[in-house]
């Protein structure tokens, strides 16, 4: 049995949490793990850990590296070029492992579930890999505590053989019409996992996505590591629900033998989070006086909240959401707007991880910016150059270990350095302790993606 965990996403209805660049499923929302990386453990607990593949954006996919590394330096990530939706994702995962003759009954699932019965979730594996071995296409189904608006449903049909033919697939209703699928025992929920033998996924996608299917045998693993740009931009950007389930005779349906939850919205986060007598969720560092049914999270900062009642307030460094329980679809529209007037604050957090530690910008202006730079033990920022700033480096805490042009220089707290535009240059962390850095920028360009790399211990350089 192999896996594949779809590890892209945006988390836009999860703002200002989730991020583009640092989205939901890398997040700590209710552990101390990362929901990737509880789907790795769950998935550990169905297969060997070498038969796990995820599959991401490229701009996600250094991250995903990151948390996946914790338990094996072998884990395969690929990258997709572009966000094209679940279709083509799944499609080229599965056309890697076959390019490998691994025609094994294929487990996909998404990285941002919650679900804590690891052993009713591997019972449901393997009544729906009972199926899959029958030629069919499985998808799991939950059935639902409440008429939710968030999923799409599945009419079951005729029960057979510990599962379900699928009479119809549902797109996500209004609460009128969830109130008749939530009364109606035929309705579950979507959960977006799918059980299938790789060549009867390859072959249901030839008779039904005749295009998807010619694109994706383009691609040949065998002589290649990576998903090729050109090929993958050819893909339609679309669901495997409507490209394959929809209209597909061979989808059966296993109802989900565990607990489940999809933590796609803030009312998800509230269900799954332990509540006071008058129903508030209260996360980090805050007070409440009189509130009910409420939620109030902050990262860092104390957040008050007097008499509300079905509310949710969210505090980041950057941004503070507030928005009734009725309305927490909603939030995704404000990720959109932001998105279309260029706000930075959908993209990234003043607080950004990396495979050597992490930085936090603390200022910005025209033409400067200040940020703080943490490296962990033994960390290793790339050979790098710039050709639009120059940095200046004051050492606060640890032992810096500098590189610039062909000198090295070791720095302790209160020393500093100079980086000149188009120098190369690269900082180390050689000791046990965590340095701490701050970095001043100036330059007319001062983004990200004014790196050259040269040399890179995480293999970011190609």
């Amino acid at each position: 049995m192999h896996g594949i965990i779809l590890a892209g996403g945006s988390g836009s209805r999860l703002w200002p949490l989730s991020r583009e660049l640092y989205p939901k499923q890398l997040l700590k929302l209710n552990s101390k793990k990362s929901l990737l990386e509880r789907t790795f453990e769950r998935l550990m607990g169905v297969m060997d850990i070498d038969n796990i593949l995820a599959i991401t954006n490229a701009k996600h996919a250094t991250s995903v590296q990151m948390q996946l590394r914790e338990y094996s330096n072998d884990v395969r990530v690929l990258a997709e070029p572009s966000a094209k939706n679940t279709a083509p994702a799944i499609s080229v995962a599965v056309k890697y492992l076959l390019d490998f003759n691994q025609d094994d009954v294929i487990v996909v699932v998404p990285s941002d579930h919650l679900i804590n019965d690891t052993k009713g979730f591997r019972k449901t594996i393997d009544e729906a890999a009972k199926l899959a071995k029958m030629g069919y296409i499985v998808t799991l189904g939950v059935k639902p505590t409440e008429p939710g608006t968030g999923f799409g449903y599945i009419k079951a049909g005729k029960k057979f053989e510990g599962g379900f033919k699928v009479d119809s697939f549902k797109e996500k209703p209004d609460y009128k019409t969830a109130k008749k699928y939530y009364k109606d025992k035929n309705y579950f929920w979507n959960a977006g996992i799918f059980v299938f033998q790789a060549s009867t996924y390859m072959q249901t996608l030839n008779e039904v996505s005749k295009d998807i299917y010619e694109n994706t045998m383009n691609f040949d693993f065998t002589k290649q590591d990576d998903i090729d740009y050109m090929t993958f931009e050819k893909y339609p950007s679309i669901s495997i629900d409507y490209a394959v389930m929809e209209h597909a005779k061979n989808i059966a349906m296993v109802e989900m033998k565990c607990d489940w939850s999809d933590l796609g919205s803030w009312d998800a986060i509230c269900n799954v989070n332990e509540k006071d007598e008058n129903d508030n969720v209260k996360i980090g560092n805050v007070v409440e006086q009189d509130c009910k049914n409420t939620m109030l999270y902050s990262s860092q900062r104390l957040v008050a909240g007097v008499g509300l009642k079905d509310v949710i307030v969210v505090e980041t460094a950057d941004a503070i959401l507030a928005c009734s329980k009725n309305d927490v679809q909603g939030v995704k529209c404000i990720f959109e707007k932001l998105k279309e007037e260029k706000n930075e604050t959908h993209k990234i957090h003043t607080t950004v991880y990396r495979p050597w530690g992490y930085y936090t910008v603390l200022n910005q202006g025209k033409g400067y910016l200040t940020k703080m730079i943490c490296v962990s033990r033994k960390g290793q920022l790339s050979l790098q150059s710039h050709n639009h700033r120059s940095e200046h480096w004051v050492v606060l805490s640890g032992t810096a270990r500098v590189t610039l042009d062909d000198k090295v220089f070791m720095l302790k707290a209160g020393s500093s350095i100079d980086i000149p535009v188009k120098a190369i240059h690269s900082l180390a962390n050689p000791y046990d302790t965590e340095l701490k850095i701050i970095e001043v920028q100036k330059g007319d360009k001062l983004v990200e993606e004014d790196i050259i790399r040269y040399k890179d211990i995480y293999g970011r350089v190609k």
